[in-house]
């Protein structure tokens, strides 16, 4: 049996195995300059947007100082439904309804400001004491706007059209209102203000009991 002939020494290489190097390198070829093309269109796209702050410093226009402790805080969620109907035109035409998921916070606070100078009083011996609490107040609730938004709305035809030609479309000021108005509602109605009385209170009885009266009595508003 006749062995194969081998190929000198120095001498080119079957020009199968060119051509698959020479595609490769086209290939890559490609690849570089398509990136290099992307790079350049990102950076001089025509339809880009940069967003530019341009905002000023904050101006700093009071400072008032509290005398006031935050007992305790509510967190509330309501949803606000909205309709507007016209007299005489169908909702398809003129008319709207909006259902908005409120959620907020309120805060419940004593302010310590306000009372009076016969509110602590000490006994001779120092060893009792006793303070005369207002009943807690409500906040004004705080709409988290994260997690405040338009869930469904439903527009007449009349209402689209203002809307595409308002420069300021659906425009959610008074759904954000009746949100806070009846979150301050449900507040109100809720033991948040309780609350805020008995943590008080246990703060105080705490904070004397550390200073060494023996006997801490507090009251709110005339009740133990």
């Amino acid at each position: 049996m006749n062995a194969s002939p081998q190929a000198p020494p120095g001498a080119s290489p079957p020009r199968r195995g060119r051509g698959l190097r020479l595609l490769a390198g086209v290939v890559v070829t490609l690849a570089i300059v398509a990136g290099a093309a992307w790079l350049v269109w990102s950076r001089l796209n025509p339809f880009g947007e940069n967003s530019i702050d341009r905002s000023q410093p904050a101006l700093l226009q009071s400072i008032h100082d509290l005398s006031r402790f935050e007992a305790a805080t509510g967190n509330f969620q309501i949803i606000v439904d909205l309709e507007k109907d016209a007299a005489f035109l169908p909702d398809a035409v003129k008319g709207s309804r909006t259902l908005f998921v409120g959620a907020g916070g309120v805060d419940a606070y004593v302010d310590f400001g306000g009372l009076s100078s016969g509110a602590l009083t000490v006994s001779p011996d120092r060893k009792e004491v006793t303070v005369k609490l207002p009943h807690a107040q409500l906040e004004k609730p705080n709409l988290d706007n994260g997690r405040s938004y338009v869930y469904a709305q439903q527009r007449g035809l009349f209402d689209r059209v203002q809307d595409f030609l308002s420069s300021s479309p659906a425009d959610q000021r008074e759904l954000y209102q009746l949100a806070e108005k009846k979150i301050a509602e449900a507040a109100q109605a809720s033991d948040l203000r309780d609350r805020a009385d008995q943590n008080t209170k246990a703060m105080l009885q705490g904070m004397l009991g550390g200073l060494g009266f023996e006997k801490v009595t507090v009251t709110v508003d005339g009740r133990p």
